[in-house]
């Protein structure tokens, strides 16, 4: 029988698609099994509209057959079969889906679930194979027909023997290449794996014979060498009921979390399961877990993030990475949809409207989620936290604060009350009378913040201070301005307002009275401040740092540590007690020993840069500006 040549865009189509379409060979099977599927729902609606002719869901299958000496792989269905022109129209003209055709003819009927949209997905085959046969029978249908092809270079239909209802479709692989191996698309556990991963909720069984060995009775025991014997037995490869349609009281808890290990392989339960369906506007089902602990590589460049994808059931990515924001980057789950936009081979989706809409609706149920916990459980929300809390911190942050207003409240800083997590909302109900501001500190640990000078002052006045131990949380709160109406505060800012007015009069008094000393001594530091001021608010510390501007001494250390050409240098100012015997010394020098005024000025600057865990300049001259005074 002569070949039937495709036509001229069908054949560039198919060059195109077995070279270019596919990012992954092994998609071959996943894209058979769907359309074997499809034509099983056919049957089965055909079915429901005709009497049903005796039919239900369990007598159909799918079924896979592994010939390695022959090198074919065989798929096989009882679904609705197809008939000469069928065979014809569908697979002789590329991207001419009857999948499609069907569904846009049912789509007022319920539970139409077709899988196939462009009528490409069968041609997948010639990936891996260099010869693929069809040989169906449609329903009704006294004949069976063959359709075969090699390829570009054409097909040919042919009458078959086939006796009953169903298609079989038989792949003949391609020899193995030094590149690419395709022979292991006939060993059973590869096929095993593929079923799981990409097929796994396929409606109906997809049924293998499997190769199986077992120790021969009366051997190995007693001296005797073991000897074993193999089996065959047909199994089902798929589970086929989606564990996130099953209803809450139809999974217990223990099945849940196997689901949560196996399949996005962590060793311990989820945190949080999160489960939430719509329908409408975007139609989906997603199941969502907040692991307990991040990955290893979760804050390296290293980690991607995003959910699993299926469409109908089958999976179509690995991670969508569009449907998480950053700021919750930490979740790991899955999303199943009928109404996404797919492009031509299944692997990527169209940036359109209803993912957009999908992505919307699952962050705020995270957000929503997460509040929950926080309200309900704070104890697994503090152990949240501290595996993922850095990252919702970033997400304050990130893109000029684009989420900071749902982010907010699910932040958590130490206090300086019993130094426990607080949230700012806790921090605010809490707030003395007459406080003016929320006060923060900056420093390596929470304890070393507590030493500063200037936290001394702040817990006086019997205020709540937040201890900021992470590089992020300053440039957090800076991107928040404000919250309920309170502006935040760093401790070390020139200006805490923490003085009454009589205290203030006094340090201004003394300021101008002490004018030309402190002169001599910015004189003597240089550029390394931009003033040295009297301080209103030292207690019994005789000197600290204060910053004049945007930048904090805490922001100059880690815009420093990052990879940067120029470095940022904060507005230093030297701020002096003038209740502490420092300063009576410090303006005795003033009068009778100026080069010992410099000496000590040199000599508290260089204390004040260790109080704030910063490195001195030159260590050397510290020691011998030390000696010397010694």
């Amino acid at each position: 029988m002569p070949l039937k040549q495709f036509k001229a865009e069908s054949k560039r189509l198919l060059d195109l698609m077995i070279n270019s379409i596919y990012t992954h060979k092994e998609i071959f099977l996943r894209e058979l099994i769907s359309n074997a599927s499809d034509a099983i729902d056919k049957l089965y609606y055909h079915a429901l509209e005709n009497g049903g002719f005796g039919l239900n869901r369990d007598d159909f299958f799918i079924r896979i057959d592994l010939h390695k000496d022959a090198r074919t792989l065989t798929v096989t269905d009882n679904g609705i079969g197809m008939t000469r022109e069928e065979l014809d129209t569908n697979l002789g003209v590329i991207a001419k889906s009857g999948s499609l055709q069907f569904k846009q003819e049912a789509e007022e009927k319920e539970d139409v679930d077709i899988i196939g949209q462009f009528g490409v997905g069968f041609y997948s085959a010639f990936m891996v194979s260099d010869h693929v046969t069809v040989e169906s029978r449609a329903l009704g249908s006294d004949e069976a027909w063959v359709w075969e092809s090699r390829g570009l270079e054409g097909y040919q239909i042919k009458t078959g023997s086939k006796s009953d209802r169903g298609t079989v479709i038989t792949l003949h692989l391609k020899e193995d290449t030094d590149d690419e191996q395709y022979g292991e698309f006939l060993e059973q556990y590869r096929i095993r794996e593929l079923v799981k991963r990409y097929s796994d909720y396929i409606r109906y069984p997809i049924r293998m014979e499997m190769q199986h060995s077992h120790l021969k009775e009366g051997t190995g025991v007693d001296g005797k060498d073991p000897e074993y014997e193999t089996h065959f037995e047909v199994e089902t490869l798929n589970s086929m009921t989606p564990i996130w349609k099953k209803t809450k009281s139809e999974v217990t808890d223990e099945e849940m979390n196997s689901f949560y290990k196996e399949k996005f392989h962590d060793w311990q339960d989820p945190l949080r399961v999160i489960r939430t369906s719509t329908e409408g506007a975007a139609t989906y089902s997603a199941l969502l877990f907040v692991p307990k602990t991040a990955p290893m590589d979760y804050y390296t460049r290293d980690f991607e993030k995003g959910l699993q994808l299926y469409a109908s059931g089958v999976l179509i990515m690995e991670k969508c990475a569009d449907l998480l924001p950053d700021c919750f980057s930490f979740m790991k789950g899955l999303v199943d949809s009928q109404d996404l936009s797919l492009n031509i081979s299944r692997e990527m989706l169209q940036h359109d409207r209803q993912l957009k809409l999908i992505a919307s609706r699952l962050e705020k149920k995270i957000a929503s989620e997460l509040a929950s916990m926080l309200q309900n459980d704070r104890e697994k929300y503090e152990e949240f936290f501290k595996a993922f809390g850095l990252q919702l911190k970033y997400g304050l942050y990130d893109n000029y604060g684009e989420k900071k207003d749902e982010l907010k409240d699910l932040v958590l800083f130490t206090s300086s009350l019993e130094q426990k997590p607080v949230t700012l909302k806790e921090y605010v109900s809490r707030m003395k009378e007459g406080q003016p501001a929320i006060y923060y500190g900056c420093g390596e640990t929470a304890q070393r913040i507590l030493s500063l000078p200037q936290a001394e002052a702040v817990t006086e006045k019997g205020y709540e201070l937040l201890l900021l131990t992470d590089n992020v949380d300053e440039f957090a709160l800076k991107m928040l301005e404000k919250y309920e109406d309170k502006e935040f505060r760093n401790i070390s800012a020139d200006d805490l307002e923490l003085s009454t007015e009589e205290e203030k009069e006094k340090t201004r008094a003394l300021g101008e009275s002490n004018k030309e000393m402190l002169a001599a001594m910015k004189e003597a530091l240089g550029d390394k401040v931009q003033d040295v001021r009297v301080s209103a608010t030292l207690k019994s510390h005789p000197v600290c740092l204060s910053t004049d501007g945007m930048i904090s001494t805490e922001m100059e250390k880690v815009l420093n540590s990052m990879p940067a050409q120029e470095k940022i240098h904060a507005q230093r100012v030297l701020e002096l007690n003038p209740d502490h015997p420092v300063f009576g010394k410090l303006t005795g020098f003033y009068e009778n020993d100026r080069e010992k005024l410099a000496t000590y000025a040199g000599i508290l600057y260089d204390l004040a840069l260790l109080i704030e865990g910063l490195p001195i300049d030159d260590p050397a001259d510290f020691s011998r500006k030390l000696c010397e005074i010694i």
